[in-house]
């Protein structure tokens, strides 16, 4: 067989191109093809080792399967064996011919030749159906119980395939299990730890049967580590490293959430940790393996500290897999071990430093999992570090967990401000989109630190504008708080001289300059409108007048509205434009807060831009705090608020219990075509209210009749379908 398999791999060696490797195997399959038509049994074994070669490569070689069966069935054992082989590689399941090998299988199981039995063994495991498995549980179980040692290993773990197909027949090998671990053999012995792994790991009942082989496992893994030099089983010094893991991976399933066996494995799983030999790879996986029971088990605090620090040396070894290894079991381990896990933080900040890309990023995620009040501003300081020397696809990760760690153990405001400073001028352009409004709202909320952070911002603008959040953050906080940046009001350092043409100055290159975005330019330009309120008004009202033609939608409709502002609605200006209260928090949610607005929670996402035109989908409710309402006035009779081209809105209204001052708008959109309506959005805007999320109605805006415009986009028919409308015609108790 060997010699002409070796001629075809040499001839096929020599092709230069893969063209004429092609051309050389179509040849030879044509000619293999042209023998098992003839029905050569002389050649067919040869052929079909040649196929199994050419499989290997890639190349089709499904029509040698019934050649594969035809060798099977015959009384070579070299026939067999390549029979068996090429049946391993070319059948599976989702062939129906497999099944042709049932009988075959049967018939072999029960052969008078251990190595013929052993052949039916392994393919049966290897490739055996459902049905296969079923019609030979029975000769599996038999040979399981069989004193042959060469069988009984191969049994086994064919009964674990026969498990895997069929869970139901676990109890078939249940009386044939209790003689496993009393074998010498240690192939026996592994392969029989194998087994009783899958039977536990599938069934609750056989976990609690099993569970009172403990003292034998601790027995033999005690055999194990106390016995000598073993030449036949020895790796490296150690005696048979992969029974020893496979019995460490038993006893983690057996002791997980019970006492009892917990109690009867800690000793030895100290003993491992202790006497294990950790200068080879065989003895870190031993410890590895140690390790993940000690953890997984009910076990006693000293040993878990013995386990973790076991991890804590495997980050000082020059093996990058034994480092990520190391780091990933402490981050799963730091929220149950939290101050064992801390002893080694300078090994883990230092792994910070590390070249490959794997152990920096689970550095990091550690690093970030040990910050707490007492070590903020020495882990900060390291992880700012990093953030600015990291590579790009590091700093958005980073920079969230900054604000989240600076948000949650935060020693002073001025230090939280500071810190948050210091990540938008190093890596502003990676921070994400959600972290903007919730940093607003932080500095909305420290009012003591208003004029100290809208100068400190300034000063950053000067220095650079290409970090987009930053200059976002910047131009909300000089909108806000530019009475105090010109004021020079500042108690935590001395202030700057500026006046409010330099900071319109600022403002105005933000909006021309090419590094901004649309959105930084809405930033700005509402910046530019909030300091309308003050002085230098004409030349505001060129600005924003310059922007009523911008090729950018929602900045043009910006500048179209602030312009409506100067001319009709001058009289609301300063009340819309003064200064954004502050926003109270109930609850933290991660990088969310949830604050208590208007009788509504809503995540804290603040109207950092002061939307005139508030979107909401249609099946939301919105919440409206009207102060001062008629006590009296509990019941407000629905309405009709849009109806064409088939689609009917309807507002219903109802007084929130127990307080009759929050009037709740529901939406029912109705479409009474034949064909569905599709993205549907309902867009609403109150022109003549000041409107801040959710919409507010204030006392002084109540003498003008209530007016809502009403924005529909929607898909008809495939085709985008845009309607504006007026609703004027609310009930008087709805907003009186």
């Amino acid at each position: 067989i060997l010699v002409p398999q070796l001629c075809l791999i040499r001839t096929i060696r020599t092709a230069r191109t893969q063209a004429e490797e092609r051309e050389m195997i179509q040849k030879e399959c044509a000619a293999i093809r042209s023998s098992f038509r003839e029905e050569d049994n002389t050649y067919r074994c040869r052929n079909v080792a040649k196929l199994l070669y050419m499989h290997m490569l890639g190349y089709p070689a499904h029509f040698g399967q019934l050649e594969c069966l035809k060798l099977i069935a015959s009384q070579k054992f070299t026939d067999k064996r390549i029979g068996y082989l090429g049946a391993m590689l070319l059948l599976d399941e989702r062939q129906d011919v497999h099944l042709l090998m049932t009988n075959c299988i049967k018939n072999d199981l029960n052969h008078s030749t251990q190595y013929v039995q052993g052949l039916a063994l392994c393919t049966l495991g290897c490739m055996g159906s459902s049905e296969m498995c079923r019609d030979l549980a029975g000769e599996v179980e038999k040979l399981l119980k069989t004193s042959n040692s060469y069988l009984r290993k191969k049994a086994a773990l064919c009964a674990v395939h026969v498990i895997r197909k069929v869970p139901e027949l676990m109890e078939m090998f249940l009386p044939a299990t209790k003689n496993l671990l009393s074998e010498k053999n240690h192939g026996v012995l592994h392969t029989s730890v194998v087994l009783l792994t899958e039977m536990c790991e599938r069934s609750p009942d056989m976990l609690s049967h099993f569970r009172k082989l403990v003292p034998q496992l601790v027995r033999i893994l005690k055999n194990l580590i106390m016995s000598g030099y073993s030449p036949e089983h020895d790796v490296s010094g150690i005696s048979d490293p992969f029974l020893q893991v496979r019995i460490l991976r038993l006893l983690r399933i057996l002791g997980r959430s019970d006492d009892d066996s917990s109690e009867a494995m800690n000793d030895i799983l100290a003993q491992v940790a202790t006497n294990t030999e950790t200068s080879k790879n065989v003895g870190n996986a031993i410890l590895y393996e140690t390790v993940l029971t000690i953890m997984d088990i009910k076990s006693e605090s000293g040993l878990r500290v013995l386990a973790i620090n076991i991890l804590g040396r495997f980050l000082l070894n020059n093996d990058k897999n034994i480092r990520y290894v190391a780091l990933t079991s402490l981050l799963k381990t730091v929220q149950t071990d939290h101050n064992a896990v801390q002893r080694h933080r300078s090994t883990i900040v230092d792994c910070l430093k590390d070249l490959d890309v794997s152990i920096k990023r689970r550095a990091m995620e550690l690093s970030f999992a040990l910050v707490n009040g007492n070590n903020i501003r020495g882990m900060m300081k390291e992880l700012l570090y990093f953030l600015d020397s990291c590579d790009p696809e590091f700093k958005a990760d980073c920079a969230s967990g900054v604000f989240l760690a600076a948000e949650k153990y935060a020693p002073s405001k001025r230090w939280h401000i500071d810190t948050i400073m210091r990540v938008l001028t190093t890596a502003g352009s990676y921070v994400r989109d959600d972290s903007v409004p919730n940093l607003i709202q932080l500095i909305t909320n420290s009012v003591e630190m208003h004029a100290y952070t809208v100068q400190r911002l300034y000063k950053a603008l000067l220095d650079d504008i290409s970090q987009q959040p930053l200059v976002q953050v910047s131009s909300w906080c000089i909108g806000e708080y530019g009475d105090l940046l010109v004021s020079g009001q500042c108690e935590e350092e001395e202030p700057i001289q500026v006046t409010e043409d330099e900071v319109l100055d600022v403002l105005e290159g933000l909006l021309l300059s090419n590094l901004s975005t649309p959105v930084t330019r809405g930033y700005s330009l509402t910046a530019i409108m909030k300091l309308s309120t003050r002085e230098i008004l004409n030349r505001i009202k060129k600005v924003v007048s310059v922007y009523g033609s911008s090729i950018d939608v929602e900045l043009q409709q910006r500048a179209v509205e602030y312009n409506a502002l100067f001319k009709k609605y001058d009289h609301m200006r300063p009340a819309l434009l003064e200064r954004m209260p502050i926003m109270e928090k109930t609850a933290s949610n991660g990088p969310t807060e949830i604050v208590q607005t208007n009788g509504e929670t809503e995540p804290s996402v603040p109207d950092t831009k002061h939307p005139p035109l508030v979107t909401q989908p249609a099946n939301q409710v919105r919440a409206c705090d009207v102060n001062e309402l008629h006590s009296g006035l509990l019941v407000i009779p629905p309405m009709t608020a849009y109806n064409k081209n088939g689609l009917k809105i309807e507002f219903t209204f109802e007084r929130a219990n127990p307080n009759p001052n929050i009037a709740v708008i529901t939406i029912h959109a109705t479409n009474t075509t034949e064909a569905d309506m599709t993205e549907f959005v309902f867009q609403a805007a109150v022109p003549k209210v000041r409107c801040d999320w959710p919409v507010t109605f204030f006392p002084h805006d109540l003498q003008q009749q209530l007016r809502m415009r009403v924005k529909l986009t929607y898909t008809h028919k495939g085709l985008p379908v845009q309607d504006l409308a007026e609703v004027n015609n609310f009930p008087p108790q709805s907003w009186q």
